[in-house]
């Protein structure tokens, strides 16, 4: 039976972000989610997840700078990021992706880099990557439809494909320290992706709900 990873990126970021992150795992279809080791609330995420621990925590790799470029500098800060997250979390990541997907663009690089963990990257191909569940598809429009349950249904029964398939998302509630232009749509998301009914109409499109964890197993 196909798997459907549901991850939610930007653990750590702030306090709120965290409360939605648990929220939509507690009472909904969140299965993974992504840590930013340097976030200002890590540390409080880090101990969300060892009280949730059917939650699988990967790596959110964050440098939006023009030395990402250069692959000597990439490697210092992925090997930096990643010590930080195995001083955190005590564990290897089950995942690796980026903020703002920055290592797309560079995935000859980060391929590397990854490799020696034995865990997927985000767009390496080993775990098909959904991102169409986010309501700016382009720069300055706002789609609140694409963050709605119907369109969820949707997405997953156009594009789901191979053995397992991650669902991207941004959960999470709006405090005064978030800032960010993804702010109210976090709380849409949240009512989604914990709405009544949503597992069960996963399940009868024939997916099972999964986490990066359950790839490594598999």
């Amino acid at each position: 039976m196909p798997r459907l990873i549901v991850n939610a990126d930007d653990f750590g970021l702030t306090d709120g972000i965290n409360q939605g992150i648990i929220e939509a795992h507690a009472g909904g279809i969140v299965s993974s989610t992504s840590l930013m080791v340097y976030g200002a609330a890590a540390e409080q995420a880090v101990r969300l997840a060892a009280e949730h621990p059917a939650l699988s925590v990967g790596l959110h790799f964050v440098d939006d700078t023009p030395a990402l470029d250069d692959p000597g500098h990439a490697g210092r800060e992925f090997a930096t990021q990643l010590d930080r997250f195995r001083a955190l979390m005590g564990s290897e990541p089950t995942h690796v992706d980026s903020h703002h997907h920055v290592h797309m663009r560079r995935m000859s690089t980060f391929s590397q880099l990854v490799e020696p963990l034995g865990v997927p990257l985000r767009g390496d191909g080993r775990v098909k990557y959904i991102g169409g569940f986010f309501a700016h598809p382009q720069p300055g429009v706002v789609e609140l439809e694409r963050i709605g349950e119907t369109y969820l249904v949707e997405l997953l029964e156009t594009e789901l494909r191979g053995d397992f398939t991650e669902l991207g998302c941004h959960p999470g509630r709006v405090t005064p320290e978030l800032h960010s232009s993804y702010g109210l749509e976090r709380e849409v998301e949240i009512g989604t992706l914990t709405a009544s009914g949503l597992r069960a109409k996963i399940e009868r499109l024939g997916l099972a709900l999964a986490s990066y964890r359950d790839w490594g197993a598999s």
